[in-house]
C-alpha cells in the first residue's frame, strides 16, 4: 500500500522506476511487482512538481494507482482516456511525456492546469468544467464503432461530477445504443458505500471475469428458451448482487457494475480492469480512494489541500512585505449576505458546491436552514431559486461567472422570462489567471445583457460591491452583480444595506478631450492614465440599463469616448455604448478596449491583462493611438 508522506520535497527526489515511465510504452515494460514503488515514486513527483509551481494536487494524490492501471491495463493514446474535470490529470501528465516540463504547469506557454487535445495526444478531450467525461467517452465510443474500429473508451468521473444532471443523461443514454465503454468512478467522497475491502475486493473479481461473463450469458441463452426463466434469473442475480454491492441504480440504468474496490489496491485494480477490458456493453467500475492519498496533511484537510501556492525554497531571501490590499471581493459578498440575512428573513443563499470559493462559509454556519448547496448542478440551482422567488422567498445565488454558462437556459426560461426576484451573486469575473480559459468569466456581461429585465452591475471596488449587491437584491426582479478574484483596492466600505440608483453612473474625474468610460475594476487603472492625459473617467456601474444622459452629456463634451472592461469586446458593455450612440444619431469617435476576439491562455493575471492591453500601459498607448488617427 502506499507510503504515507508527511513534507513536500523541496530538491528533486531520486525516481529510477519513474524515469523509465516517462511514457505509457516504458511504463509497460515494467513488470507488475515494480508498480508500487512506482505508485510512491509518482506521489513524491506529483509533491515535488506542484511545490515548485503550485495548483491542484490533492485528487491527483489520489488517483495515483489507478492513473498508474489505467495505462498499464489500456492501450493509450489508442484506447481513449478522458478525465472529468482534470483537477486529478497531474499524474497522468507526468507519465504522458510532460514530465520534464511540468515545472511550467500554469505558467504562460507552460503546461495547462487541465487537459487538453492541442497538448499531447494523450490528452483525448478538454476538460476544465465538470460531468462531461461520460458524454465525451460515449460519443468517441460511437463515433469509433460508427468507423469500423473498436478503440476502448474509459471515462473517469468523480463522486462530486456525477451529481450533475448531464453525466445522468450520458448514463441513461449509452445503454439504449450499446456502447462499448467503460466508467470509473472514483468515490473519494461521497457515502455511495464504505464497504471496501477484501470480501468486496473479491467479489469485484469474480464479477468482472471472463468465467462470470460466460456463465451468464450461457444461462441466457438457456433460460431464455423457458417463459419468463430468464427474468426470474435476472432479477436473483440483481437482488443478490444488490446485497452484495451498491450498484443496484446503476445496474437498473443498463450497466453492468462492478465494485466498490480500494482504488489504491494496484493488483486488485490490474486484475478488474483486465478483466472488463474485453466484456461488451457498458462497464461501470466503483473505485473508492482517499483524496490526498499519501500525503498526511492533505488526508488530514483534502479541502485545504485541494490545491496550494509554490513553495518558496528553503535558502530564498525574505520576502519583503506585501502591500496593503483590500479584502477579497468574495469575503465583501460573504459578509454582505450574511448582513442581509440578518435584516431580512427571506433571503436564502444557493451555491452549486462552491460554499469555499464563494465565501459562504459563514453563512452556513449562521442561517444553516437557509443556506442550500445543490452540489455541481448549476442548471438545478438556477431553477431551484426560480422555485423559491415563486413562493415568496428572496434567493441570491453565489456562482463563478463560467458556471453560470452552463444555467444559461434556465437563466432565460425559469428565471427571466418570468421576471423572477433572483440575485445572482457572479464571481471569478474576467481573467481568472492559472486555470486558463475554461474558467475565465470573459463573457457573461456580453450573455447577460442580451437578456430582457436583467439588471447589471459592475462594482469597481469593494464598496460599490455592498452597494450594488443591496441594490440588485431589493430590486424586484432578476439581477446580477459580477465582481473578479481577489482583492480590490482597500475602499472604505460603508456598513449600510442601502442601495444606489438604478442606471446611474458617476463621474470620478472631471477632464478634457477624452471620456473613459469604465465597466468594472479598471477603474483605478483608468484615474492613472487620466491623470496623465487629463481626461474625464465615468464609473459607468451599470451595463443595463446603462445611463444614457450621461453618455449623451460625455460625447457632446469629448472628442473621444473610450469604453473599458475586463469582458470580450464583442457584446460587451462597449457595444452597449456604441448601440445608444447609433439609436440617437450622435456620431462620435469609440475606442473599445476589452477581451480579445480569441482565448486568453493561462499565465498570472497581470500578464493576461498585459497581452490584452488591460494594464495601465496598454490602455495609455491605446488611447494615444487613436488620438493620432483622429488628429
Amino acid at each position: 500500500m502506499p507510503t504515507t508522506f508527511k513534507e513536500i520535497p523541496r530538491e528533486r527526489p531520486a525516481t529510477p522506476l519513474l524515469d523509465r515511465a516517462e511514457t505509457p510504452d516504458g511504463l509497460r515494460r515494467l513488470g507488475e511487482a515494480e508498480l508500487e514503488a512506482l505508485a510512491d515514486e509518482l506521489r513524491l513527483e506529483l509533491l515535488y512538481s506542484v511545490g515548485q509551481t503550485g495548483g491542484h494536487f490533492g485528487a491527483g494524490l489520489g488517483v495515483i494507482e489507478l492513473t498508474i492501471a489505467l495505462h498499464y491495463v489500456f492501450d493509450t493514446p489508442d484506447d481513449r482516456l478522458v478525465w472529468d474535470v482534470g483537477h486529478q490529470a497531474y499524474p497522468h501528465k507526468i507519465l504522458t511525456g510532460r514530465r520534464q516540463r511540468m515545472a511550467t504547469l500554469r505558467q504562460k506557454d507552460g503546461v495547462a492546469a487541465f487537459p487538453r487535445r492541442s497538448e499531447s495526444e494523450y490528452d483525448t478531450f478538454g476538460v476544465g468544467h465538470s460531468s462531461t467525461s461520460i458524454s465525451a467517452a460515449l460519443g468517441m465510443a460511437i463515433a469509433a464503432r460508427l468507423q469500423g474500429r473498436s478503440p476502448k473508451a474509459i471515462a473517469v468521473i468523480g463522486d462530486g461530477a456525477l451529481t450533475a444532471g448531464m453525466a445522468f443523461e450520458a448514463l441513461n443514454h449509452a445503454p439504449e445504443v450499446a456502447a462499448d465503454m467503460l466508467v470509473i468512478l472514483n468515490d473519494n467522497d461521497m457515502s455511495i458505500s464504505r464497504n471496501v475491502g477484501g470480501l468486496s475486493n473479491y467479489l469485484a473479481k469474480i464479477l468482472s471475469s471472463r468465467t462470470y461473463a460466460s456463465m451468464r450469458e450461457g444461462s441466457k441463452k438457456v433460460l431464455s428458451r423457458l417463459p419468463g426463466a430468464w427474468e426470474i434469473a435476472r432479477r436473483t442475480e440483481e437482488y443478490a448482487k444488490g446485497m452484495l454491492v451498491p450498484g443496484t441504480l446503476f445496474e437498473e440504468l443498463g450497466w453492468n457494475y462492478i465494485g466498490p474496490i480500494d482504488g489504491h489496491d494496484l493488483p486488485t485494480l490490474i486484475a478488474t480492469l483486465r478483466n472488463m477490458r474485453d466484456l461488451k456493453g457498458p462497464q461501470f467500475l466503483h473505485v473508492v480512494t482517499k483524496k490526498g492519498k499519501g500525503f498526511a496533511p492533505a488526508e488530514a484537510d483534502p479541502i485545504g489541500y485541494h490545491a496550494i501556492t509554490k513553495l518558496e525554497p528553503l535558502n530564498a531571501p525574505v520576502a519583503a512585505p506585501k502591500k496593503v490590499s483590500g479584502p477579497k471581493y468574495s469575503g465583501v459578498f460573504g459578509q454582505w449576505i450574511c448582513d442581509m440575512a440578518q435584516a431580512d428573513s427571506r433571503l436564502v443563499g444557493i451555491t452549486p458546491a462552491m460554499k469555499e470559493g464563494s465565501d459562504l462559509v459563514a453563512f452556513s454556519e449562521q442561517f444553516p436552514e437557509r443556506y442550500f448547496d445543490v452540489a455541481i448542478a448549476e442548471q438545478h440551482a438556477v431553477t431551484l431559486a426560480a422555485g423559491m422567488a415563486c413562493e415568496g422567498a428572496k434567493p441570491v445565488v453565489a456562482i463563478y461567472s463560467t458556471f453560470l454558462q452552463r444555467g444559461y437556459d434556465q437563466l432565460i426560461h425559469d428565471v427571466a422570462v418570468q421576471n423572477l426576484d433572483v440575485l445572482f451573486a457572479i464571481d471569478r469575473a474576467g481573467l481568472v489567471g492559472e486555470d486558463g480559459p475554461t474558467h475565465a468569466g470573459s463573457f457573461d456581461l456580453s450573455y447577460l445583457r442580451c437578456i430582457p429585465g436583467m439588471l447589471v452591475m459592475t462594482p469597481s471596488d469593494e464598496n460599490e460591491l455592498r452597494l450594488m449587491l443591496s441594490t440588485g437584491y431589493l430590486h424586484n426582479g432578476p439581477a446580477a452583480v459580477r465582481y473578479p478574484r481577489g482583492s480590490g483596492p482597500n475602499a472604505v466600505i460603508d456598513s449600510s444595506l442601502e442601495p444606489v440608483e438604478i442606471g446611474k453612473a458617476v463621474v470620478r474625474r472631471t477632464g478634457q478631450g477624452v471620456a473613459i468610460l469604465v465597466f468594472g475594476v479598471q477603474l483605478a487603472d483608468a484615474l492613472k492614465v487620466a491623470e496623465k492625459i487629463d481626461a474625464t473617467v465615468i464609473d459607468m456601474r451599470f451595463v443595463k440599463p446603462i445611463d444614457e444622459a450621461l453618455i449623451r452629456d460625455a460625447a457632446a463634451n469629448h472628442e473621444l469616448l473610450v469604453t473599458l472592461e475586463e469582458n470580450a469586446v464583442m457584446g460587451g458593455a462597449g457595444a452597449a455604448v456604441s448601440e445608444f450612440l447609433a439609436r440617437e444619431n450622435i456620431l462620435k469617435s469609440v475606442l473599445h478596449l476589452g477581451l480579445p476576439d480569441a482565448y486568453v491562455e493561462h499565465a498570472k493575471p497581470a500578464q493576461m491583462l498585459a497581452e490584452c492591453g488591460l494594464d495601465e500601459a496598454g490602455i495609455e498607448a491605446a488611447i494615444n493611438e487613436r488620438l493620432v488617427l483622429i488628429g
